[in-house]
């Protein structure tokens, strides 16, 4: 496809305001793998409607997709970023820096993120503070700090199987990572009494400190292949499962249910992870997932509002709608979302 060229001494008001003009026809989308299928569905059948190409939809993780949204304003840069964490502001401070000034936060719905293992394997009944006990690279016992020497789950908790430890964990560019660690590890490693013990030998300067160093050792997972990080999406971590049986793996609900022909999933504090425990609030290892919009590129790129008005439309994330019937946890604020996509509405300062 050719591309229209800015000519600086002909589009200089153009240029200055960071819009470019544009040839390109075709939505350009990364980003997340939780959210990937989702779009995708969205993304197919907002194509077969007709008016507009199919847009592109890639993954590489919710890091990897604002770091991409944040480049710049410009056909050669993409124009949603999928997310299934919440946008930092060091990303929205780099991408002012390069000239997006304005972010649409558009919250599509909830996930849960949940552990599961091959299908012919034992049951696990699962809790933050067993994960912790079995991923933590320093915990307590007998009042003491001691490293984590764990071989297997029985040795976290003699009601769990006498199975070897390995847990495939999403890498550190993943959104689903930043869920894991706060609402399994650092929940896990208080229950315990890990982080109260960290807190009293932190050498920190003041009780701020001494709480980040604490919260810094509760997300440290040990490094002697008990937990392995997956830069991959799900699909990477479902072929390691097959390939060793005797591993648990993280992920979103909906990829799991895709997959519970091969995946046995685990409760989590006696609770068994669908879509109803998450809208009701009691599997506790949920989160909102999200996309994020560059707004100079609305009016720009052809059917980019459009795009983003019919995924959070009732169709596709209503409680009836299409992606409901894939896994996705319906918004009870969904209308308060369209709303503010059809305002064009941008993201305010972080809380």
């Amino acid at each position: 496809m050719s591309l229209m060229k800015l000519i600086p001494s002909t589009l200089a008001i153009l240029a200055a305001s960071t819009v470019v003009a544009s040839a390109r026809d075709q939505l350009q989308i990364a980003g997340s793998s939780t959210v990937l299928p989702y779009a995708t569905i969205v993304a197919e059948a907002f194509g077969e409607n007709g008016e507009f190409k199919t847009p592109v939809v890639e993954g590489g993780g919710s890091g990897a997709g604002r770091k991409k949204l944040c480049e710049g304003v410009g056909e050669d840069t993409i124009d949603i970023a999928n997310s299934s964490s919440r946008i930092k502001q060091s990303d929205i401070d780099t991408c002012a820096a390069n000239g997006v000034n304005e972010i649409m936060e558009v919250r599509i719905g909830y996930d849960g993120v949940v552990f599961a293992s091959d299908i012919n394997g034992p049951d696990f009944v699962l809790t933050p503070a067993d994960l912790y006990g079995a991923l933590g690279a320093e915990v307590v016992k007998d009042g003491a700090i001691v490293a984590n020497t764990a071989k297997t789950w029985a040795d976290v908790n003699p009601s769990l199987p006498a199975q070897d430890l390995l847990v495939f964990i999403p890498g550190s560019k993943h959104g689903t990572r930043e869920v894991f660690d706060t609402k399994v590890m650092e929940e896990g490693c208080k229950a315990t009494g890990a982080y109260d013990a960290f807190v009293a030998a932190s050498t920190g300067a003041d009780d701020a400190a001494k709480a980040k160093e604490a919260t810094d050792k509760c997300f440290t997972e040990r490094k002697d292949g008990a937990s392995v990080e997956i830069d991959g999406d799900y699909t990477e971590t479902l072929s390691r499962i097959a390939a060793n049986a005797n591993a648990v793996g993280v992920f979103g609900l909906s990829f799991y249910e895709n997959n519970t022909d091969k995946l046995k999933v685990a409760t989590m504090n006696g609770i068994m992870p669908s879509v109803e425990t998450i809208s009701k609030g009691e599997y506790p290892v949920s989160r909102p997932l999200y996309f994020y919009v560059k707004k100079a590129h609305i009016g720009v790129i052809p059917g980019l509002k459009e795009y983003i008005s019919f995924f959070v439309s009732d169709d596709m994330a209503g409680p009836d709608g299409k992606l409901a019937e894939y896994g996705l946890v319906p918004d009870p604020e969904l209308a308060a979302t369209q709303a503010a996509v059809e305002a064009e509405t941008p993201m305010g300062p972080l809380n």
